[in-house]
């Protein structure tokens, strides 16, 4: 066992968590999700073993509880054919705790999380719970699934920000053309800027207004008379 564990853990790269739940303590016992990306089911088991037996070790919990959703190529497809190539894997690990894992499964798929995988991870405290117990779970999971959707919705709002600047930035070049017959005047560059500190509700602001920016300069170029 620990040659297998020694080599997993130099042969990968650590995977980190994406987010981590706020911690849930009962009676005793505790309750604490993480969600890591995961493309493929492979990589949804790297994160599991990593978390029990790497991050937790000697501090083992009593039940890591699992769920994964990816997104993978179909047998014999490349992908060049459209989504049609793709197929959705989900599975779960209950590790003990029994109608658990499915529980998570259900709340990933009710906020959509794909490419990614949910440990629930408990501490028994001594004192059975019950029924409570999936309270507890469930709330775990409900949280880092949420707080995943709105990453992501970040990371694409910041994606189309980027390319809004590289049209506005060509936009802008295009007006200036008739000063620089180059073509492309560098003063005419959006600046670059890192948008890795922007939250989501600036994010939506200021792709509305490089919307709005692009409007006018599409404007202003079709106000400018043809070259002859």
């Amino acid at each position: 066992m620990n040659l297998t564990l020694d080599s997993f853990v130099k042969s990968s790269r650590p995977p980190e968590p994406v987010l981590t739940s706020q911690e849930v303590r009962d009676r005793g016992s505790l309750f604490v999700a993480h969600l890591y990306r995961a493309s493929s089911v492979v990589e949804a088991q790297k994160c599991i073993k990593h978390l029990k037996h790497v991050v937790h070790g000697s501090k083992r919990a009593t039940h890591e509880i699992a769920a994964w959703r990816c997104m993978v190529l179909k047998p014999g497809s490349t992908g060049l054919s459209g989504p049609d190539d793709f197929e959705l894997k989900s599975g779960y690990d209950e590790d003990g705790e029994q109608w658990a894992g499915n529980r998570v499964l259900k709340v990933m798929q009710n906020h959509s999380v794909i490419d990614a995988v949910v440990i629930v991870s408990r501490w028994y405290g001594g004192i059975l719970l019950g029924p409570a117990r999936f309270t507890h779970i469930e709330i775990c999971t409900e949280e880092v699934c949420r707080g995943y959707k709105r990453t992501e919705e970040l990371r694409d709002c910041i994606t189309t920000l980027t390319s809004l600047d590289d049209l506005l930035a060509h936009l802008r070049s295009q007006l200036n053309k008739g000063a620089n017959s180059s073509g492309f005047s560098e003063s005419s560059r959006f600046p670059s800027t890192d948008y890795s500190h922007v939250d989501l509700p600036k994010a939506k602001r200021l792709i509305a207004a490089r919307e709005n920016s692009i409007k006018s300069c599409k404007n202003l170029l079709a106000k400018q008379p043809s070259p002859t």
